[in-house]
């Protein structure tokens, strides 16, 4: 038995257990077996995955918990606001054409809208932000059918 030194001492370190051969697929994570289970295309079973493929999706399933952890760590307000201005750049992309989408422009501004009205008083310090956003797509809108409309 050898023994491994460390700055709170020396730790014995059992070399009796035999290491695996590098090219043998490691156990995987049960917890994760009901996950990719579920992730995987019908008729597709989770022992059909090879050593990779089984790997590429434990860490696919890890990232997105990840993800779902900073999602939750971040104020639902910001991430509502967020999605307003995804809301705003929609609409601005359709009526930026050189024939304007009103139509579809027309329900970005109304998701916008929803938004804005909807929780007022709620939406943080962006809510400035959204406010002006609704109010100058609602001009440029205005503005774009009048020009489109026809003369008399």
């Amino acid at each position: 038995m050898s023994s491994l030194w460390t700055p709170g001492g020396e730790h014995p370190v059992d070399r009796s257990t035999p290491t695996p051969p590098a090219d043998t697929a490691p156990a995987g994570d049960p917890s994760l077996d009901d996950e990719i289970a579920a992730a995987l295309p019908e008729g597709v079973k989770l022992d059909d995955l090879s050593p990779e493929e089984r790997a590429r999706a434990e860490e696919m399933i890890r990232e997105m918990a990840e993800a779902r952890g900073r999602l939750l760590e971040t104020p639902a307000a910001m991430i509502v606001a967020n999605h307003g201005m995804g809301l705003y750049e929609l609409a601005a992309l359709h009526l930026s054409q050189e024939t304007p989408n009103f139509t579809e422009a027309t329900v970005a501004i109304d998701g916008l809208a929803a938004i804005v009205e909807k929780l007022e008083g709620r939406l943080g310090e962006a809510e400035a932000t959204l406010t002006e956003a609704l109010d100058q797509l609602r001009m440029v809108f205005v503005q774009l059918k009048n020009q489109d409309a026809p003369t008399d």
